[in-house]
């Protein structure tokens, strides 16, 4: 598909979907022991960098898959983020994290603008995703410590009918979760980066009706 990116940024400028996108993709426990997460400290700044680029007429976006570790989000699918540094505001988080992660020099990415605030309850983050694009294909240098392996995503993918599929997974290898989620390269993408998302889809769709 082609996007207007300055119609997209104008609308990142006004008021998001925000929950009303994030909650039909959130997991419900099914288990009979369920997850509780009690934070004595305020949520953590960090931001995340959807970032778009065309390729034989297709708009795709990057996810990571993060290494294998004990955790609450080892071996899962990610946008590329992390943690603010102090002093950093949003989009200097997304882009200094995409940089170190994925390889991408910040200098090429045209911000447009972001997404709704989203809290990862389960790390206690406070997470803004910020919406960018490269002019050319991106040449991908994925770190070896914090990536696994890069997945390359097609907005068409995520604009299809059937996009959000569900199925019961196990979170954190011990909690049963039924998952609203999207499929990448035959991963499962759910939790806090299928609900952003979610968001970014709805925004799409209001752009190409």
């Amino acid at each position: 598909m082609k996007l207007d990116y300055k119609l997209l940024s104008d609308r990142l400028k006004n008021p998001l979907p925000g929950s009303a996108a994030h909650e039909p993709l959130r997991a419900v426990p099914t288990g009979l022991i369920k997850p509780r997460f009690e934070h004595r400290s305020p949520p953590k700044p960090g931001s995340v960098l959807i970032l778009l680029y065309e390729e034989k007429g297709r708009l795709m976006f990057p996810l990571t898959k993060r290494p294998d570790y004990m955790g609450t989000h080892g071996g899962q699918i990610s946008l590329p983020g992390g943690k603010a540094e102090p002093g950093e505001n949003r989009i200097e988080t997304a882009l200094r994290e995409a940089e170190e992660e994925i390889g991408i020099p910040s200098s090429e990415v045209e911000v447009l603008g972001s997404l709704s605030e989203f809290f990862v309850i389960p790390s206690n983050f406070l997470v803004t995703p910020v919406v960018g694009y490269l002019k050319s294909s991106p040449a991908f240098k994925p770190d070896s410590k914090e990536v696994k392996k890069i997945l390359i995503a097609s907005i068409d993918d995520l604009l299809q009918a059937d996009a959000v599929r569900t199925k019961e997974i196990m979170a954190a290898n011990m909690f049963p979760m039924m998952a609203p989620h999207f499929e990448i390269e035959n991963e499962i993408v759910w939790g806090a980066t299928a609900m952003m998302l979610n968001e970014f889809r709805t925004v799409i769709q209001e752009l190409v009706a």
